[in-house]
Order: C-alpha cells, then sequence, then structure tokens
C-alpha cells in the first residue's frame, strides 16, 4: 500500500468525527458555489446548542445551510455571504444571513492579509486524490487558496463527481496540508441551463450582438439575457472568440462546441477559456473535467483590471437592478435591502474599458415590477440606503431595449439626455422635470 493511500486512510473520517475540531467562539468558513462542504455542513449543524458563537462564513450557498435551519434564535452559528444566492437572500429577509461587502477580485488580498478573521476551521468540497496526492479544487478557484492558507484547520469533502478543472495556479492542495478527509458521493448542485428571455430582454442582446466583432473576448454570467446573447451569437459570422470571465456558464459551452470560441486571438491564455468558478448544469461540470481549452485561476488574477486589460477587445456584460440621472449604477440592492452582492462588476467594467478595443455594457429592461405597479429602472436619483456598484466615472455604456447610452467623459446634462432617451417612454416626462429639479444645465445655460 502506498504511502499516500496510507495517508489518506490516516486522515479519513466521517463528517461527525471530522466537525469535531470546531471549538466555540472559531470562525468557520465554506467554500463557495457548487463546492460548498454540504456533508460537513449537516454534520456541524447537529452540534447546534452544545457549542456558542460559532461565526459561519461562505459566498452564494446553492442551499439553505443545515447549521442556520439548526439554529433559528442564532446562538451557536451566526451566518455570512459574500454573495447572495436567492437562500441567502431570503435568509437575510428573516435576519439569519448577513452580508460581506467586498469586490470579489479583493477577497484573496482580504484573507491574506489579514483584513477579515482567519478561518480557525476551513471546509471544502474536492476532487478525488490524484496519484501525485494532490485534491482539485474543481470548480471554484477564486479565494479558495488564500483561504486555505490562512486557516489553522483544513477539511476537504471528497466527492467522486466533482470534475478536474485544470488551472494556472492555485487550483489544487496536498494531502500533506489538510487536516481531514470525509467522502460525499451526492451529486454536485446544478442549475437551470436554459432561461426564458423578455422580449426586452431580447432587445438588448440583439443591441449589444450587432456590436459585438470577430476575436471579441467575452465576459458574461448565467441568466436569462447571457442565454440569448450566446443564441444570437451562434446564429450570427462572428468566430474566433475568446472567453476572459469570472464565471464559467453552459453558455460558452454551447458557442464553443459550435466553433464560436477559440481563443485563437487572445492575449493571455491563447486558445483557452478563463475563469474563476463554475455553476450550471450538469453538461457544464462534465465539459469542463481535465479539459485542457478551459483555465481555472483564483480570482485575484481573473478579476484584477489590469490583467483583464491585457487582452485586446474584452467585452463585459453585466446586469443593473437600476441606474440614476448621473449614470450611478446600482447592481446589488433596491434601497437598504441587499439583494445579491458586488461581485467582479466593477473590476470587469474598468478591465473592459481599458481594453484595446474593448466595451463594457451595463444592462437592464427600462422597467420592473414593484409591489404590483410598473416602475422606470432609470430613476432620478436613489432611495436612501441603495448600494452604488459602479459610480459615475467608471461606466461607458449602459443599455435597454430602447438603446445604448455611452456616459464615459460626458458632462451631467448630456448624461441624463442620453439615459432619458433609452428610458422607457411612459417616465420619460417625469425624468426630464426630475432634471430640471436638479439644475442639470445645458451648455446653452438652459435647464435640460
Amino acid at each position: 500500500m502506498s504511502t499516500l493511500t496510507n495517508l489518506y486512510k490516516s486522515k479519513l473520517r466521517t463528517p461527525e468525527e471530522a466537525v469535531k475540531v470546531v471549538n466555540s467562539g472559531d470562525q468557520v468558513n465554506y467554500n463557495h458555489f457548487a463546492m460548498s462542504p454540504k456533508a460537513l455542513d449537516a454534520a456541524l449543524a447537529k452540534r447546534a446548542g452544545e457549542l456558542k458563537d460559532i461565526q459561519l462564513k461562505g459566498v452564494m450557498q446553492l442551499y439553505v445551510p443545515q447549521t442556520v435551519l439548526a439554529d433559528l434564535k442564532q446562538e451557536t452559528f451566526f451566518y455570512h455571504s459574500g454573495y447572495f444566492s436567492p437562500f441567502d437572500r431570503a435568509l437575510s429577509e428573516k435576519g439569519l444571513c448577513h452580508y460581506v461587502a467586498s469586490n470579489f477580485g479583493f477577497t484573496p488580498f482580504i484573507a491574506r492579509r489579514g483584513w477579515s478573521r482567519p478561518a480557525d476551521v476551513f471546509m471544502t468540497m474536492v476532487a478525488p486524490m490524484d496519484k501525485y496526492g494532490y485534491f482539485n479544487f474543481s470548480t471554484t478557484c477564486s479565494e479558495t487558496m488564500a483561504l486555505c492558507e490562512m486557516a489553522k484547520h483544513i477539511i476537504v469533502e471528497v466527492n467522486e463527481k466533482a470534475p478536474v478543472a485544470l488551472g494556472g495556479e492555485q487550483h489544487c492542495i496536498h494531502i500533506s496540508q489538510i487536516d481531514a478527509i470525509v467522502e460525499n458521493t451526492e451529486p454536485l448542485f446544478v442549475i437551470p441551463s436554459e432561461f426564458e428571455a423578455s422580449e426586452e430582454e431580447k432587445k438588448i442582446a440583439q443591441l449589444i450582438v450587432e456590436r459585438l466583432k470577430d476575436g471579441d473576448c467575452l465576459q458574461f454570467g448565467i441568466g436569462s439575457l447571457p442565454s440569448i446573447i450566446a443564441k444570437l451569437i451562434a446564429d450570427s459570422d462572428l468566430k474566433d472568440l475568446g472567453i476572459h470571465s469570472e464565471m464559467m456558464a453552459d453558455s460558452f459551452v454551447d458557442l464553443y462546441e459550435q466553433g464560436k470560441i477559440t481563443g485563437n486571438r487572445k492575449i493571455m491564455d491563447k486558445g483557452r477559456m478563463t475563469y474563476t468558478f463554475a455553476v450550471g448544469s450538469q453538461r457544464l461540470y462534465d465539459f469542463i473535467d481535465h479539459n485542457p481549452a478551459c483555465a481555472i485561476y483564483p480570482v485575484d488574477l481573473v478579476n484584477m483590471p489590469s490583467r483583464i486589460a491585457m487582452n485586446d477587445n474584452q467585452i463585459a456584460i453585466n446586469n443593473a437592478v437600476a441606474v440614476d440621472l448621473q449614470g450611478q449604477v446600482s447592481s446589488e440592492s433596491e434601497g437598504f435591502k441587499q439583494i445579491s452582492g458586488t461581485g467582479g462588476q466593477l473590476e470587469f467594467t474598468l478591465g473592459a474599458e481599458w481594453s484595446r478595443g474593448g466595451a463594457a455594457y451595463i444592462c437592464m429592461t427600462s422597467t420592473t415590477m414593484h409591489k404590483g405597479e410598473k416602475v422606470s429602472r432609470i430613476v432620478p436619483y436613489f432611495s436612501p440606503g441603495t448600494i452604488v456598484t459602479c459610480t459615475r466615472g467608471t461606466v461607458s455604456n449602459i443599455v435597454t431595449e430602447y438603446g445604448v447610452a455611452n456616459m464615459m467623459g460626458k458632462p451631467v446634462y448630456d448624461r441624463a439626455e442620453m439615459l432619458i432617451n433609452i428610458a422607457h417612454p411612459d417616465f420619460r416626462d417625469d425624468l426630464v422635470k426630475a432634471a430640471q429639479e436638479q439644475k442639470i444645465w445645458t451648455k446653452s445655460n438652459k435647464i435640460l
């Protein structure tokens, strides 16, 4: 029996045995997205009432942690999230989940510099150990190695269904660095690969796709808008596209298999799709497994604006909740209500704008429904508590179904007028009045 096999067996525990390392007052961090350690979470939940003051932190958990459900009074577990999933958002409405604010690309720095409390125990799902004794971090590289470096104890939850994500660096950990191993054979968390786009979203997608060109390097995520953008690209004559994106999504798999994505014109990671995490269908996980066409990196590299800008023609496509007449973008809250997170939107917006031939698009339908009433997403000013994700000086293209407004370098009266022109017609008169009330003067010294 090999030395590595003996070492594996010596560290193998049941989930209940592994979580005994957690003590009252500890900081316990879970890994993100599909690599959240579900078996360890369930085992730790059984210690509710026994332990006190456990600070839990995850990012966009794809299920409701059992630890939270086991302790609704938060006497044992106090749960935080760095980006709200729908589950986190629902918990937040009940005071059971607390947001940790940061740009996603900063998170490894935050961990390594001690700006956040280091984990006493870090738990992550991983792919099975290879013949050299390494466990691949699979679908979530992001800040995983940074969290491991700073943690006192590391527990890995080995899942034979987790794909091996080939990468550039910091995408695996050696058995000698971990304290305990548990095993889990449950399927990974999946989310739908098909989304129904509205007519407004189809118009937005068309406006963006008609601006794309051969060799563009793309960043977008998941949802109905990216899905319809991918379909329009598939039906177009575009070719030799590249990928440098925070997220690897099913849409990229479709485009790769249709021959649209080659990465041949990329400067960085030529011929490879660069990303820091993957969330999607089982087909997506099967695609990235040992696939040399994909390159996973930690998020401080993927989301670094200067690195993003190294690829020519970088295109960033992101969503917004609302935009005010100054061109400020809110993409994560409705007033005081946190609905998602900062993520990497600002970082990719800057990186794409700095890229030679690049462009950043902030997209939203012109209206949404709020408490049964149609309201404009372009607003005179934000309601109290609204979080500004991108400041007015960092935003270029705002897109609705009525057009594209390029904000960059424009005086405030041009910005307001351009935004009013892409607002829903039902709200334009009110927005003009709001601009007048704000004394947004034109170059002729007249109020807009």
